[in-house]
């Protein structure tokens, strides 16, 4: 068990809770890597993902270790891409997983962690979370996530609002435009999403796992291609001035100045 990813399972329920609370739960290669693998290597019947602490559920990118250096991925990270067509390898694997995925949206989840929680089934959100799509404060596009399912839970209008602004809501907003499902006191969250992940459980799991996967084949596009158009455009938008700016400008604590190069 990875100390970055804590991973406690019971009564058929897998609690997978990213463990970088001192980072804001950021994300960085070895979270991503141990992600993925949790998530293919699962025999539970459902899955919670939350994050430690209460400040964030995930903050996205880790811009000290990936965006301020353009990403430079490591050889483990390119191999595993190679196998996913380009689509980010922890989203392949829980794209495509037919066990049911619950986040329990504890704090921030701003850019990639807004990413991780759509891509759950069912969504649970504290009342103090907020949610932010702020890839194009980093002068970049949403991963394939935001592109192919953002729209799918709220509408086209909403996520157009989301994505292009970049604006962070609070989960009143979130549960008003039918983001989440459910808006609960931090102390009651885990309880809230355990609840719902144990009558999952306690289904035939063959008949769940079907299910899922039918949602998954009237309603979602072939994410493979979706994630190498993205990571193609992610790439190209990585190597601009107003990209490398906007990280410079998170790091230094300023205001960007962007320029359209």
């Amino acid at each position: 068990m990875s100390d970055i990813l804590k991973i406690e399972t019971e009564d058929h329920v897998s609690v997978l809770t990213l463990n970088r609370p001192e980072a804001m739960n950021a994300l960085d290669y070895p979270l991503y890597m141990a992600l993925e693998d949790a998530i293919r290597g699962s025999e539970a019947r459902c899955i919670v993902i939350t994050g430690a602490g209460e400040r964030a559920f995930c903050s996205g990118d880790d811009v000290k270790q990936i965006l301020s250096k353009g990403a430079p991925s490591t050889p483990e990270m390119a191999e595993r891409g190679k196998k996913t067509g380009g689509l980010t390898p922890a989203a392949d694997a829980l794209l495509h997983t037919d066990i049911p995925v619950i986040a329990a949206v504890n704090g921030f989840a701003l850019g990639w962690g807004a990413e991780l929680a759509i891509m759950a089934d069912i969504r649970v959100m504290a009342e103090t979370a907020k949610f932010g799509e702020i890839f194009v404060k980093r002068g970049l596009c949403c991963d394939a996530p935001g592109l192919g399912r953002l729209a799918q839970i709220i509408g086209r209008e909403h996520a157009s609002e989301l994505l292009f602004t970049g604006d962070i809501i609070d989960a009143a907003r979130a549960k008003e435009i039918g983001l989440v499902s459910r808006v609960v006191p931090q102390a009651e969250l885990l309880p809230t999403a355990l609840g719902i992940a144990k009558k999952i459980a306690a289904n035939p799991p063959q008949a769940v796992q079907a299910l899922k996967a039918g949602l998954r084949e009237t309603l979602d596009p072939n994410w493979r291609d979706v994630g190498k158009w993205a990571i193609t455009e992610i790439r190209r938008l990585m190597a601009t001035e107003d990209a490398k700016e906007s990280a410079a400008a998170f790091l230094e604590k300023r205001e960007p100045v962007f320029t359209g190069r």
